[in-house]
């Protein structure tokens, strides 16, 4: 990808703050309506105020997150890279890394649909699936993963690599457009085509149908640009550099890795839930909804910040780097605490939209007010992983993401499942993400200290010679 010349004023000249909401507002904006569809399939499937079909659509999304897992190899490994290759001029190497993360995506998409399709049920049954929740869980990973995986993994993966070429409009709009066709589906699917008993069923199909589009959107707008010589792809596929390939798979494979162990800790929570009873269950896939609002949101804010993070890091201009990482900051922190607040105060008509089952309300409402607290804490941390990501520290980044899930979370889970019981689980994540936050301070401060270091030793060797 080539950037025009008002890509590279919003990188290297562009006031701060306003920079940051160009990148990050029509991210932000996306990842509302991604969230929102992801809550209308909630929503709708609570209509039918089954708590099994809820449950089965909540076991699923595991799956899905993995799709967004593997996704991230070749969208945050190849777009980190392709930011860093412009920040140095290696255009060309850049759109070899862009074409080589497609190809990718698209291969990867296919064996994961094979695999899916052969090994359903033994899946379904590690997800934590019950004899209530099997058939419906089958009719949702059918057509969301086993007929969708390509066209939704691409859809996640392109407009990655076309925010850190500059283009967040245009990738905002288009993962959007995914997301509002996908709200205005369900219904038609869920309520009008399928029969009574088949809504998880008309919930998937609209998903799918809603990707195939989001992804048909992405092509033509990649075809139109590269028509404006904004992006030229090589004519053929040529394989990029071995430093090339190095870099792009030391922040990309960390990168799936960490929302696979993101999605560990979800299987982890689910079933420890499911253990209590099919209503801790519900009342559990209800909450992992909602307080998607406020990491969605927050995730944008950082998505936006990746390609400026990452392009000034590259052009060793560290003190308009920091600038961009402190005014996210900033947006994240005002994020979480307006969301936090809303969230206690409000927690039960929230959970009462979804679902109107009183025992599941009460529980769910409980999980929501303890799950305030965390989410300061939670999304501080998000915003340092993506800025490992960004400077080319995925390694980093992956051992962040080890200590938060491996270490902290699912024992702390677990120990406080046993002592505690419910209310333990309820509050376990919590205590693991405030503690989570004070680690990834610590390796953030450390690694800032050596990225410092090592520009002041290029400076001295440069004016020695």
């Amino acid at each position: 990808m080539d950037q025009p010349a008002n890509k590279n004023y919003i990188f290297e000249n562009m006031k701060v703050p306003k920079a940051l909401a160009v990148m990050a507002f029509p991210t932000v904006v996306s990842q509302v309506i991604v969230l929102l569809y992801n809550l209308a399939d909630t929503w709708f499937i609570g209509r039918t105020n089954n708590p099994y079909m809820i449950g089965a659509a909540s076991l699923v999304l595991g799956l899905y997150l993995s799709m967004a897992a593997l996704s991230n190899i070749f969208g945050v490994g190849g777009g980190s890279l392709m930011v860093r290759l412009m920040g140095k001029a290696q255009n060309d190497e850049a759109r070899h890394t862009e074409m080589y993360s497609i190809m990718m995506t698209v291969i990867t998409g296919g064996v994961f649909s094979v695999l899916c399709l052969v090994l359903m049920d033994p899946i379904l049954y590690l997800l934590g699936a019950s004899e209530n929740t099997l058939d419906y869980s089958r009719q949702y990973m059918l057509f969301t993963v086993v007929l969708g995986s390509i066209p939704t993994m691409l859809s996640m993966s392109m407009p990655m690599l076309m925010r850190n070429a500059g283009y967040a409009k245009e990738a905002g709009f288009g993962v959007s457009l995914g997301g509002v066709l996908n709200i205005l589906l369900d219904p038609l699917f869920m309520f009008v085509i399928l029969p009574e008993g088949y809504e998880v069923m008309g919930a998937a199909i609209a998903t799918m149908t809603a990707n195939y589009i989001s992804l048909g959107y992405f092509i033509i707008k990649y075809i139109q640009i590269h028509q404006n010589k904004d992006i030229q792809p090589p004519n053929k596929f040529k394989r990029i550099t071995r430093d090339s390939v190095s870099s792009f798979y030391s922040v990309g494979i960390p990168a799936a890795l960490i929302l696979l162990l993101f999605n560990f800790v979800g299987i982890v929570l689910n079933r420890l839930a499911a253990a209590h009873s099919d209503i801790a269950l519900s009342s559990v896939g209800i909450i992992l909804k909602v307080e998607r609002l406020p990491q969605n949101i927050g995730l944008g804010v950082c998505l936006g910040m990746v390609p400026l993070i990452g392009y000034n890091y590259a052009k060793k201009n560290l003190k308009r780097m920091d600038r961009f990482f402190s005014a996210a900051r900033i947006c994240v922190l005002i994020i979480s605490i307006v969301s936090a607040v809303s969230f206690y105060l409000f927690a039960e008509p929230i959970v009462h939209t979804f679902l109107d089952v009183p025992e599941t309300v009460s529980l769910g409402t409980r999980f929501l007010k303890a799950r305030c607290f965390a989410i300061p804490f939670m999304l501080l941390s998000f915003q340092i992983i993506n800025f490992m990501q960004a400077a080319d520290h995925g390694k980093i980044s992956f051992l962040m993401s080890i200590i938060r899930h491996l270490l902290l979370n699912i024992p702390i889970m677990i120990i406080f499942d046993a002592i505690w019981g419910i209310d333990g689980l309820i509050w376990s994540q919590t205590v693991s993400d405030i503690l989570n936050t004070a680690v990834s301070y610590i390796l953030y401060f450390k690694v800032h200290k050596k990225i410092a270091a090592s520009q002041d030793k290029e400076i001295n060797d440069y004016e020695t010679v």
